[in-house]
Order: structure tokens, then C-alpha cells, then sequence
């Protein structure tokens, strides 16, 4: 699937959804929960459970980076499943600390 900026996408074993920030400049698979993210209107395929080993979670509001800032995605609705790109886990993005006004 081709990620733009403002693509919506959702989980297929919990409630996560989320907005890409910034998408990678190569395609790249979105997982969540171990199985592959789809379009936020489409239905999701039955019988399908998270992974045990994908069970991180995500948090409303927060922003998820591949480490290498490649690829930025903000999450809309959290679930209890965790992202992933191409089989690596997403970590939770650090904000920047505002500078001292001394």
C-alpha cells in the first residue's frame, strides 16, 4: 500500500487508528497486533486475533516513529495491540524539550 501524508488506516484485531505524518520514501507494510493495517473505511477480515507478542498498545495523541524518523504516524484511537513497519516495532516519539528561558 502507498502511505501519503493524511492516509487514514486501522487496526484489524483491536481499535486502533491512525493518521500517517510522514510516510517513508519506500513502501513499506503497516501492521498493528501482527497483521497488516487497512483503509479506515474498509472491513476487517474475520477471526483474526492479535499476535500475544505485538501487545504493546498505543496511546491516544501520540506520535510513533520507526526510529529512523523515516516514517511518523499520530494515533487517532488507541487499542491494546502495537505498530509495526515491515516487522519492526514503532516506538513512541519523544517530544523535543523547549529551551530554558533563563
Amino acid at each position: 500500500m502507498e502511505l501519503k501524508p493524511g492516509t487514514r488506516l486501522r487496526s484489524q484485531v483491536d481499535a486502533t487508528e491512525i493518521i500517517v505524518v510522514r510516510p517513508p520514501t519506500a513502501e513499506v507494510e503497516l501492521s498493528c497486533g501482527g497483521h497488516p493495517m487497512i483503509d479506515a473505511k474498509a472491513e476487517a477480515a474475520p477471526g483474526l486475533t492479535a499476535d500475544p507478542a505485538a501487545t504493546g498498545g498505543t496511546e491516544l495523541g501520540k506520535r510513533y516513529t520507526d526510529g529512523e524518523a523515516a516514517l511518523e504516524v499520530l494515533v487517532t484511537k488507541p487499542g491494546t495491540s502495537s505498530l509495526a513497519a515491515a516487522g519492526s516495532p514503532l516506538v513512541l516519539k519523544e517530544a523535543k524539550p523547549l529551551p530554558a528561558s533563563d
